[in-house]
């Protein structure tokens, strides 16, 4: 095994000093905020990281719910979805499934995503490796939808991947612009597709899967959407989108233009990011294990040219292992807009991926951020803001403009001046005998 898979022990161990990595890390000491993190020379654009949130245990992912209630959730590796409560040290668990899974390395509770109709619905859906080690996609209930907490009694299993080794878990969960929910599955683990399952069709590990869960009871837990690419071919799984991933840890559609981005964790000297523009009709071929980024895999002389290589890629000169991001749509950075954030979660590199206007489907990458966290997952809420995940540290970091300060809180409008008390009554003169009360 690679010493830079995702949360791999020699990786983890590398940041940490320690010999060995056993289970979820425990927050450790909070980075001094001034210290995190400072522009990458030569950067376009200039950013800082401002902290949100301390005292995670693990944070993988982040997200708010497409309802009114401006609630962020942060996913704990251990099996948590805790409530982001901003300068707190003690978030409130709306989620426990702690006692269904097994977490370390790179299993745990790795994925969430909200159905769109979430508020009505209350539904919810979590990726994770089970006490067996397989990967399971589940549905939840939130009852009343806007509840404090889901009872875990109402998980029910959409989808249920034997896995072969304990990395190479995929994790990611979205809903894409077309209301489908799509999950990214790695190969199986093991170095070099041991298994190959990357380019083996009939197999739902190495993947992009795609599936329809708007189902009642009678129907099962979900439906092949009927414009999957390879329905109805005996040689594929129909709930496959794409193929040819090694570990997809983290993917996004842009909240404009519903473009898809793939950060696709490399093997042994390449990291890459694959893209998708809205409307494709799936079916690519991303080339694992034959291509590892825009290169043969195991580097040899020949050509690997029949599959889709990456819009990006860089070296682990630069770092070890991808960590992808979103595509920023906030209003705090104008000069960001459009521009997919990504970072690396060994060298706490964060870049940026323009779109090239001098070459259609092209990018330009920039680096934007030097940072001291182990970037485990970016978050985005519905304003269009990203969020920076250390796993590490156990701290939630939002980007934002270098120099940028929190607004003040609104003051407290000052007590209404109470009303002057009215004076007593005189009273009135005692009666005489002439003014008696009785005649």
């Amino acid at each position: 095994m690679r010493a830079a898979t995702r949360f791999a022990t020699a990786a983890l161990c590398a940041a940490l000093g320690c010999a060995a990595a056993a289970g979820p890390v425990r927050a450790a000491d909070p980075p001094d905020p001034a210290r995190v993190a400072e522009p990458a020379t030569g950067a376009p654009v200039q950013l800082a990281l401002h902290r949100e949130g301390e005292a995670f245990t693990s944070p993988v992912f982040l997200t708010d719910a497409p309802d009114d209630s401006g609630r962020i959730f942060v996913v704990e590796q251990e099996g948590r979805v805790r409530l982001l409560v901003p300068g707190a040290l003690d978030h409130p668990t709306y989620l426990d499934l702690r006692p269904l899974l097994r977490a370390g390395g790179e299993r745990g509770l790795l994925g969430l995503a909200f159905h769109p109709r979430f508020a009505r619905n209350g539904r919810l859906f979590v990726y994770f490796t089970n006490r067996a080690g397989d990967i399971v996609v589940a549905r939840l209930t939130a009852n009343p939808a806007g509840a404090d907490r889901v009872d875990p009694g109402t998980l029910k299993p959409v989808l249920l991947i034997d896995n072969p080794a304990p990395n190479h878990n995929g994790g990611m969960l979205a809903f894409g612009p077309d209301g489908y929910l799509y999950a990214g599955t790695g190969d199986g683990g093991g170095a070099g597709d041991p298994f190959e399952n990357g380019q083996n069709t009939f197999s739902y590990l190495g993947k992009l899967l795609r599936i329809d869960v708007n189902t009642n009871g009678g129907e099962g837990p979900y439906r092949v959407p009927p414009d999957n690419p390879f329905l109805g071919l005996s040689t594929h799984r129909p709930e496959v989108w794409a193929l040819g991933l090694r570990n997809p840890w983290r993917f996004s559609f842009d909240q404009k233009t519903g473009d898809l981005f793939i950060a696709d964790v490399g093997q042994d000297d390449w990291e890459e990011i694959d893209h998708e523009p809205a409307g494709a009709p799936g079916g690519v071929n991303y080339g694992w294990s034959r291509m590892e980024g825009r290169h043969c895999f195991p580097p040899r002389k020949g050509k690997c040219d029949k599959y889709t290589p990456p819009v990006a890629e860089y070296g682990h000169a630069f770092g070890c292992s991808v960590t992808g991001g979103y595509v920023y749509r906030g209003a705090a950075i104008p000069g960001l807009d459009g521009v997919y954030l990504f970072g690396d979660f060994c060298s706490g590199a964060v870049w940026g991926l323009w779109p090239d206007k001098g070459k259609e489907g092209g990018f330009r990458m920039r680096r934007l951020l030097e940072t001291k966290l182990a970037i485990s997952s970016f978050g985005q809420t519905r304003d269009g803001e990203v969020y920076v995940l250390d796993h590490r540290g156990g701290g939630v970091w939002r980007i934002v403009p270098e120099g940028w300060t929190p607004p003040a809180p609104p003051k407290p409008e000052p007590p209404a001046e109470a009303a002057p008390a009215p004076a007593p009554e005189t009273p009135a003169a005692p009666a005489t005998s002439a003014e008696s009360p009785g005649q």
